[in-house]
């Protein structure tokens, strides 16, 4: 296996590198360069979300991203700190408003929240998920692209993975955005924090974990 890291921001300068941008961004951001975090208040009314099931149409997300080619893996480290139902954050790759992938938990209550990942494909999302009832303290989470295939997934420590999701994104671009997202659809004073962002570009051995 041959990594490259084409990107790992780690948040302890006085400003984000140059070659993140924001969609949506927040009102609200900081760096904590002491500790190496990022920390922004998800916006009430906030979200990713294509028509299915609750046949609206909204997106408007915070999403912090670069843009990149070919084949990559994606990582972060999140502390989600939820306070509203269906506060979120993770990660996200996007081609366009009608086809992405973001995959984080969605919160629920303390008990039975949401670990998943969200698929959208010509304008519909659909919802693959598992019940959550761990804390938040730090959730890894990882987007792998090889080839026409995506495979998100998450780590409670960053070595051991487990896969939520294998898709396909039907739209087909050259240059995808990917990067850290988070929402908060149904309140105020959601302030989750990410510790890195890290991209790497991957070759054909490199392995996806099928636990």
């Amino acid at each position: 296996m041959n990594e490259s890291i084409i990107l790992i921001e780690e948040f302890n300068n006085n400003e984000l590198n140059s070659q993140l941008r924001w969609f949506s961004p927040p009102k609200e951001w900081e760096l904590d360069r002491q500790e190496s975090k990022l920390i922004f208040q998800a916006e009430k009314g906030t979200d990713f979300w294509q028509k299915t099931h609750y046949d609206f149409q909204v997106d408007n997300g915070h999403f912090l991203f670069y843009e990149m080619r070919g084949d990559f893996r994606l990582t972060t480290k999140v502390k989600s700190k939820p306070v509203n139902l269906y506060d979120q954050a993770g990660l996200m790759v996007r081609l366009s408003s009608d086809t992405w992938l973001k995959t984080s938990v969605e919160y629920l209550n303390d008990s039975d929240s949401r670990l998943g990942a969200v698929v959208t494909n010509q304008g519909y999302s659909d919802w693959s998920c598992q019940k959550f009832s761990g804390k938040q303290d730090f959730l890894y989470y990882r987007i792998t692209k090889k080839e026409n295939t995506f495979y998100a997934e998450s780590s409670l420590d960053g070595f051991s993975w487990n896969l939520m999701r294998m898709a396909c994104l039907f739209e087909k671009k050259e240059i995808i955005q990917v990067g850290i997202y988070a929402c908060s659809p149904q309140g105020e004073g959601y302030k989750p924090e990410f510790h890195f962002i890290k991209i790497e570009t991957i070759d054909k051995d490199t392995e996806v974990f099928l636990k």
